[in-house]
């Protein structure tokens, strides 16, 4: 999943940054309110970590922005601001979540999973899509027979995405975008490769291939 990160404080992107990317996050940075709302529009992120204390534009006008020009993103509000009535005014704007500062990276990451987990209409817990389950704090996929089978990083975005979008048509410039950060080499073709991986433990027929539009992953 790919997830921007608005905040300003040099020494917590580096340690947030460090904890989403363990737990199988693609993380772009954002250092002020415009960057952030203009990144926010571009479609290819999951969800948002959103400060309100950016610098050139606050954290709840981008939020209004976004929302007044119908944007979803479903955004976690970061803010040091402890005012139950600050609180009031992120969710007012259009937040999914609230954490305040200091926190631990821990609390952070079981928030996202959760709002990624409603976003996609499923249950709390577990990700379990038919018979099959992705543990994903130890990143580990448990197949129908009770078989752990360990994942690669790459193998782990790539299916925690498809398994949070079953059904969907999902082309392979989508999931590029959806599993890689702006830094990262990005080459399309390269997901063959792990959807072959993926197809070895879950059967050929779990992803299905549609000529000339991507791939759709099977529920069962």
């Amino acid at each position: 999943m790919r997830l921007l990160l608005a905040e300003d404080d040099e020494e917590l992107i580096v340690t947030l940054k460090k904890g989403l990317a363990a737990a199988g996050y693609a993380v772009d940075v954002a250092n002020n309110g415009v960057e952030a709302e203009y990144l926010g529009n571009e479609g290819i992120y999951d969800v948002v970590v959103l400060d309100l204390g950016l610098p050139e534009r606050n954290g709840i006008d981008v939020l209004r922005n976004w929302r007044s020009n119908g944007n979803k993103l479903p955004v976690v509000i970061l803010t040091a601001r402890n005012a139950w009535h600050e609180r009031v005014e992120g969710f007012k704007a259009g937040a999914d979540d609230y954490l305040g500062k200091p926190f631990h990276v821990e609390e952070l990451l079981a928030r996202l999973t959760a709002l990624l987990h409603r976003t996609s209409q499923l249950p709390g817990g577990p990700l379990n899509v038919g018979d099959l389950f992705l543990d994903e704090e130890r990143q580990t996929l448990i197949t129908a027979d009770g078989q752990v089978h360990q994942l690669t990083g790459t193998e782990f975005r790539l299916l925690r995405y498809m398994l949070l979008n079953p059904g969907k048509v999902l082309s392979k410039s989508r999931l590029t975008e959806h599993i890689y950060d702006l830094d990262s080499d990005k080459d399309s073709n390269v997901i063959e490769v792990y959807i072959r991986r993926l197809r070895q433990l879950l059967g050929s027929d779990r992803i299905e291939t549609r000529r000339g539009q991507g791939y759709v992953f099977r529920e069962g």
